[in-house]
């Protein structure tokens, strides 16, 4: 098997989507529902947007979605879910190897759920990208793991789990253009696939641009 530090990005997550079938439950993520739920539609972007459930949902309210993933298999699971949702006309999906190319904007809200990576994966300049393609006016909403979930006793591989401050430093956005709305970390239940029962913080940020 070939050990996953010699893998590109684009190697790592196209072979995990062609070789381990469906990843995801379909359902959008609990705190995209939570954050975004009372946000005007209008043009939105999905950075990891994986087999699509985030995107349609934003789409099924109404939004314009372009949806970014760095896997040609996911990104046609995530076509075909569009399809199924009577959404494909409020989609669309667009390969990317984010940090080094990046969709034109900009966007009124610009989501990352969990975008993170086992291998190499430029998150700083991804993010800083990320603002940069946010609308005046518009919203940044990142959500990412804080930690391994409580039952995970022997990590299967070194980790840096960004914290809430330093992600904002990271970020450097000026106080005076951009507001900070939510700065929480989350706790929820998750269990292990082997059923132990624990749980698993999570780190919320969703910041809003000024309007001009």
């Amino acid at each position: 098997m070939t050990e996953t530090n010699s893998l590109t990005a684009a190697e790592f997550w196209e072979a995990r989507y062609r070789d381990g079938g469906k990843l995801w439950s379909g359902r959008p993520n609990s705190l995209l529902v939570r954050e975004a739920g009372h946000l005007a539609p209008s043009r939105a972007l999905d950075l990891g947007c994986g087999e699509g459930a985030d995107a349609v949902w934003l789409a099924s309210r109404g939004w314009r979605v372009t949806g970014v993933d760095i896997s040609h298999t996911a990104l046609e699971r995530a076509a075909l879910h569009a399809a199924e949702a009577g959404v494909s006309d409020r989609t669309a999906w667009e390969r990317h190897v984010l940090g080094e190319t990046f969709p034109e904007g900009p966007f009124d809200l610009v989501n990352a759920q969990f975008l993170q990576s086992p291998v190499e994966l430029d998150q700083q300049r991804i993010l800083r990208r990320a603002a940069d393609a946010v609308a005046a006016g518009g919203t940044l909403l990142l959500v990412m793991h804080a930690g391994w979930p409580s039952w995970q006793t022997e990590p299967p591989f070194d980790a840096e789990f960004p914290t809430l401050r330093g992600v904002l430093d990271e970020l450097a956005l000026p106080e005076a253009d951009w507001t900070v709305e939510t700065l929480e970390t989350v706790r929820s239940a998750h269990v292990s696939p082997e059923g132990v029962e624990g749980f698993r913080e999570d780190n919320v940020w969703r910041i809003r641009r000024g309007d001009a």
